[in-house]
């Protein structure tokens, strides 16, 4: 007797992504204990079938479902970095642009802020969320790949690549993430650019290189 799992099918792009997007919105709103395949397929409009020919249980329709969601977000935050920090002259400048732009899409992305929250709920049911081949060690191997080039062209000084970018990430957006709950209440501008500020001016008295630094002036 064969112990060996059934092959999955690849099947249709339009129906994984409509799979998808039914089944985080079911997780989301039930958790994953009370979410049924049976709403999700009606919300998809598939049938259970195929959810289980493409997906295999309801384990791993979650777990791929957190997967190709946190992809998407860290193929947006690559298209992120390339904006705010492919070319890079005014190093202050840079990296406040990008805090900001990083910063609001935490405080304002309704779809972010529900993945961290079922996140949240779930880990302890779902160890494989902590495994470092998630996205979001992609997403802070991007920004460490990014700071280290900035480090090669003389604009910061970056010893431990890894460390700057987990520091540079918690100072855009740690706060952020506390003062919107998550996402569940708003930030204004105003606000946003002030707590950036705050973070992008600890993280260059860190990181700015020395002979980069603005001369002092004694009055």
């Amino acid at each position: 007797m064969s112990n060996s799992q059934p092959t999955l099918r690849q099947g249709s792009p339009a129906k994984r992504v409509a799979i998808v997007r039914a089944a985080l919105e079911v997780f989301v709103r039930e958790g994953y204990a009370r979410a049924s395949v049976d709403a999700i397929a009606a919300s998809a409009g598939v049938s259970k079938r195929t959810i289980y020919d493409y997906y295999g249980d309801k384990e791993q329709l979650f777990l791929s479902t957190l997967e190709e969601t946190k992809s998407a977000q860290a193929a947006a935050f690559q298209q992120l970095l390339d904006r705010t920090l492919g070319q890079v002259d005014d190093i202050e400048a840079a990296l406040t642009v990008f805090g900001r732009e990083f910063a609001a899409e935490v405080a304002r992305s309704a779809e972010r802020a529900a993945v961290m929250r079922l996140m949240i709920a779930e880990v302890s049911h779902f160890p494989a969320l902590l495994a470092p081949t998630s996205n979001n060690h992609t997403v802070q191997h991007a920004l460490a790949d990014r700071l280290a080039e900035l480090h090669d062209q003389g604009l910061l000084d970056i010893p431990d690549p890894m460390e700057a970018a987990e520091f540079l990430g918690l100072l855009v957006t740690g706060r952020v993430n506390h003062r919107t709950w998550y996402g569940a209440v708003q930030l204004d501008d105003a606000e946003i650019d002030r707590l950036v500020a705050g973070g992008i001016r600890i993280f260059l008295r860190a990181y700015r290189r020395a002979e980069s630094m603005p001369e002092r002036v004694d009055r």
